[in-house]
């Protein structure tokens, strides 16, 4: 995981994606214990309320789980529901807005299905 200081997008949040790459990528696996919050402030040189923060974005989408006294781990079916969430948040973020440009732009869905396999094989 990367902390960029000077990116607009704010620290705790970069905590949570990068964790969330982390666990897609399979860097922690399910049941597997991610970093504490101590050792994340530590290590990324953050306030450790900005790491909490973070990590408790992803506790409440139930990605992750604290075991009392001993520290954070992946939650059963968090791959799925990361994957999940990832594929929603890409149509919004990609397919809507392309879609709505080729409409402007009278591109006939066959041409644009097209484009998108060209794009794929490329």
């Amino acid at each position: 995981m990367k902390i960029d200081f000077q990116s607009q997008t704010p620290i705790f949040l970069q905590v949570q994606q990068g964790l969330e790459d982390e666990i897609l990528s399979g860097i922690y696996g399910e049941e597997e214990q991610i970093p504490s919050i101590t050792e994340l402030a530590s290590s990324y040189k953050i306030n450790p309320a900005t790491a909490l923060k973070g990590i408790n974005l992803l506790v409440d989408a139930g990605i992750v789980y604290k075991r009392r006294g001993i520290g954070m781990f992946v939650a059963a079916g968090a791959v799925q529901k990361l994957k999940e969430k990832r594929q929603e948040d890409f149509f919004k973020q990609y397919v809507l807005p392309l879609v709505q440009e080729a409409k402007r732009l009278n591109i006939e869905p066959q041409k644009l299905r097209e484009w998108i396999e060209r794009g794929l094989s490329e």
